[in-house]
Parts: structure tokens; sequence; C-alpha cells
């Protein structure tokens, strides 16, 4: 297996180990990797009216989580945002959030509740 295949596999495991975190908290996952030309999120969660648009990071530490989303990526995942919000029939309705999920090795998976603020918010 490359090193390519490695990383795509422990990232797939990392977002469905943060979905689950994120479930027993309450909310509910309504989409997972959504693409678009412009950017990709790991999970847009619910609960309420409340949208997380969720960043997922397998790191070693919660810090080197947190660094790993530069001012480039989260541009991507709010134009990302963006899009998707737009196609939500009661997208008056909703407020977002931009958080992080860090899954740390043999740790229960640290949710940081606004980690970025949109670019253009």
């Amino acid at each position: 297996m490359t090193n390519r295949q490695q990383a795509y596999r422990k990232g797939h495991v990392a977002e469905w180990i943060a979905a689950l975190a994120l479930l027993v908290k309450g909310y509910r996952i309504v989409a997972r990797r959504y693409r678009t030309k412009l950017g990709e999120i790991d999970l847009i969660a619910r609960r309420g009216s409340l949208i997380a648009i969720v960043e997922v990071k397998a790191r070693p530490t919660l810090q080197e989580a947190m660094d790993a989303v530069g001012v480039t990526a989260q541009r991507r995942i709010e134009a990302a945002a963006d899009l998707w919000l737009a196609r939500q029939a009661d997208y008056a309705k909703l407020s977002i959030r931009f958080d992080l999920v860090a899954v740390k090795p043999w740790r229960w998976p640290v949710h940081v509740e606004n980690a970025f603020q949109g670019v253009n918010r």
C-alpha cells in the first residue's frame, strides 16, 4: 500500500470516528465528504437549526490538527459550505458554524466548536 493510500484510509477512518463522536453529542450527520469544484467538506452535521461544517484531522496533538487547517483550506471549506447552504430549502433559518474534530491516537476525538470563522462572514 502506498503512502497516499494509507493517508486516504487513515482519513476515512478518522471521519467515521469523528461522525460517531458527533452522533453521541446529539448531532445528525447530513453529509459526508461533500465535494464541489470549489472545495470539500469532511462532515456536515446538524443539531436543530445549527449546521456544523466539520473539518476532520487525524493528528497526534490538537495543536497539530488546528495548524493543519490553513487559510487556503478555510476558504475552500467556506466556498463549499456556501454552495451546500444555497441548496437547502430552509437556508434562511439556519445558522452555520465551522468546527474541527481532532482524532488523536487512542483518545476520544476532540470537538472544537468555532475552530475558525468564515473568511467572508
